[in-house]
Order: structure tokens, then sequence, then C-alpha cells
């Protein structure tokens, strides 16, 4: 009876407004007081300071910070450039390019929401001038922004990591695969519309211009080298990396000599008011987190899910369905740090390895980053584009198929996401 009146007064408050935090927070103490006195109360402070400093969550306010020098540093628009005379020759040629920098950003920044303000102020408006749709010119960004929680680095799978007490290296590893499946697709579904509505075609193919393109862009490549080249060839922690992924963008914008400094302190406000959120949310879940582990919540849902049935894949199903649904309604920090703690115990008891979990959680997360009503990354993209959110919908549906296509592929066929973390780390 308690945890339901705990968890009807989290979404009373969630639906007057109160900020998710707060509300987590206030339920957690709720829980507490009723179970176990007002007693419970001393170390709430000290407790939630502890569990919002841990190692593996300093990586987050560092990736946001690479992405944030990025953008002031003409590295994103380098990145554009290159990519736009390596495939703008392909009919729809700006969707490619669209889909092929949000690729390599990803592998920086890890926020899809960074990725789809960066990359759509620029391609947005440029694919409406010539001619693309607005609805498609908001889906295409939109759907490949989500990228950047698939491919690593990615701050959801740093917090799901944490809050499943998991290794955020493997996790980053297991993206890597599903990430290209996605990417490829992406480009297929965009060729497919380009071909149906006779988007135009880019300049011709040049191998000078694309050799002067890569020369002028070679100084970025070293970003994703250093990221992920130090985490496969176990070097750095993912934490060590977010570091020198600052470090690099830094000296790669100097190199450049086009540091925005106005621009860069804007990015730098924003990347750290998200941080901040961020941060709240995993401190608040703390008191909640304490009250189901000590009333032995997890353990009994999983008990009772185990009884109807122990086939995984069954199970899979099911989970499946829940975090599609909570995808709705919860950005994906906040569904992470409210149901990852609950649902672990299940997973652990079906035999389902928490790595293979953390990515079916992060693609199931990045679908719910582009379904209303909570669409972050969605309503990001329909605010650059001007256009309605339910006529982008429309066309966002197709490259949805394609995310919710890799999510059952990695559901159901461990070994895409987990082969190369058997090759790396078992």
């Amino acid at each position: 009876m308690l945890i339901f009146l705990m968890f009807t007064a989290l979404v009373v408050m969630i639906c007057l407004n109160v900020p998710i935090a707060v509300a987590l927070a206030i339920s957690g103490v709720i829980g507490l007081v009723a179970s176990e006195g007002t007693g419970s109360l001393v170390t709430v402070a000290l407790d939630m300071y502890d569990g919002s400093t841990k190692f593996s969550l300093i990586a987050i306010p560092m990736f946001v910070l690479a992405g944030a020098i990025m953008n002031a540093s003409g590295i994103s628009r380098r990145l554009i450039t290159f990519v736009a005379a390596l495939v703008g020759f392909v009919r729809g040629g700006l969707s490619m390019v669209t889909i092929g920098v949000s690729l390599f950003f990803a592998e920086i920044s890890g926020s899809a929401v960074a990725d789809v303000a960066a990359i759509g102020s620029i391609l947005i408006p440029a694919m409406k001038k010539r001619g693309y749709g607005a609805p498609f010119a908001a889906a295409v960004t939109s759907s490949s922004a989500s990228l950047a929680i698939i491919i690593p680095p990615s701050i959801p799978m740093i917090l799901y990591a944490v809050s499943a007490n998991t290794s955020v290296e493997q996790l980053f590893v297991a993206g890597f695969v599903p990430g290209l499946m996605g990417a490829a697709g992406l480009m297929g579904v965009a060729y497919m519309f380009a071909r149906r509505y006779d988007f135009p075609v880019e300049d011709a193919f040049s191998m000078p211009t694309l050799k002067a393109a890569f020369i002028d862009a070679l100084p970025t490549f070293a970003l994703p080298v250093i990221i992920l080249g130090g985490i496969f060839g176990g070097f750095v922690t993912a934490t060590e990396a977010a570091g020198l992924a600052v470090l690099a963008s830094l000296v790669i914008g100097l190199y450049y000599r086009e540091i925005d400094l106005k621009r860069l302190k804007a990015a730098m406000l924003d990347g750290g008011m998200q941080t901040s959120v961020v941060m709240l949310l995993v401190a608040a879940s703390v008191l909640m987190g304490g009250f189901l582990t000590r009333a032995q919540i997890p353990q009994q849902m999983a008990q009772e899910i185990l009884a109807f049935t122990d086939n995984r894949y069954v199970i899979l199903l099911i989970l499946n369905v829940f975090f599609l649904v909570i995808g709705f309604f919860l950005h994906s920090a906040a569904a992470i740090i409210l149901v990852v703690p609950i649902v672990i115990p299940l997973i652990t008891a079906a035999g389902i390895d928490p790595v293979h979990f953390g990515l079916i959680v992060t693609l199931n997360l990045a679908i719910g980053q582009q379904t209303p009503p909570v669409a972050s990354v969605l309503i990001t993209a329909c605010s650059i584009a001007r256009a309605n959110i339910w006529a982008v919908s429309r066309v966002n549906i197709y490259f949805v198929a394609v995310l919710l296509t890799v999510l059952l592929m990695c559901t159901y066929i461990p070994a895409i996401p987990m082969f190369l973390v058997e090759y790396f780390y078992r």
C-alpha cells in the first residue's frame, strides 16, 4: 500500500509540473519516514551527496564541454564540409550529410540534444533552402541525433552503468555496432524519401575537393581516435577519455584559431545546467533507491515476474514494452534513474547480461526521444525547423521504425552488440 501511495504522489507531482528530481526526492523521503521514522532522515544529505559524486559521473560534464568546444571552434563546420564532399553527390545528399555528421558528433558529445542543436542549426536551414520539406529536415536531423546515445560515448549509458553497477567501458563497446547499423538504416530511409520526392543532388563527386576537405578536417579525426581508441584499447577509463576529449578539443580549436568565446560561454552555461539537472536526479534517486532496496520491492517484483515466466526472451519483450511506454513520458536520464534499480534484480535472476540489457535500455530511450509528448530531441528539431511536431512525426515514423528494428535485432540476437565486448573484455 505504501509503495502505491508513493508512486501516486510521484505521478501527481510530475503532472503538476514539479521537477522530476524534486518529486523523486519527496517521494523517497515519504517512504523512508513512513517505514523507518524520522530518524532515517539524519543521513539523507550525506547519502545524496555521496550518490552524485561517483567518479564515473564526472564524464558527463566533460563530454558536454567537449561538444561545446567543438561547436565554438569550427570543428563541427569542418566535419560537415568533409562529409558533404564524401556523400553529397548522392540524391538527397544533405540528408546523408546530416546523418554522417551526427555519427561523428555522437562520438564526442554523448548528448542527443546537443547534437541536434549544433547540427540542426546549420543543416536544417540548408535543407529547407534546397527544397527539402521542413518536416523531413526536422525528422532526419532528430532521428540521426539519437545516434548520440547509442554510439559511444553516451551520457545515458554512463547513468545506466552507475545505476546498475556495471562497466561503462563495456557498454560503450556494445553500442558501437548497433550505432553503425542504425546510421546505415537511417541513410536507407533518407535515400528512399530522396528518390520519391526527387530531392536535389549536391555538387558532383570531386576527389580534389574531398582531399582538401579531408586535410582541413584531419586534426578533428583525432577526437574519436582518442576517445574510442583509448577505451577500446584499455588505455583509459570512460571518465579519463572524457577529460582527454576536452583537452584534445581545446588544442584542435586553438590550432584552427576560430574559437568564438561568446558562443563557447553560452554553450558551457547551457551544458552546466543540463549537467546540474542530471546530477540532481542522481542525488534524488539515492533516496528512492534506498527505500526500495530496504523494502525489497525490486526483489518481490522479480519473483512475481519469474513466477509468471522464466523465459528470458519473454521477459525482455515485457521490459522492452515497458521502457517504450516509459519513454513516452520521461526523459532518458529520469527513466534510467527511476526504473533501472527496480528491474536489475529481475534481469540478474533471469540470467540476462547487464551490459546487454543496458544497450537495450539505451535503444529504447533513443526511440523515446522521438515519441511525443515528452520528446526532447524531436521538439528541439521542430523548433529549429519551425515545423509542426505532428507533421514531423508522420515523417519520422519511418526513421523510428529503423531504430525499432535495431532494438529488436539487438534484443534477440545478443551477438550483435556483445561480440566486441566478448572480444575485448571476456
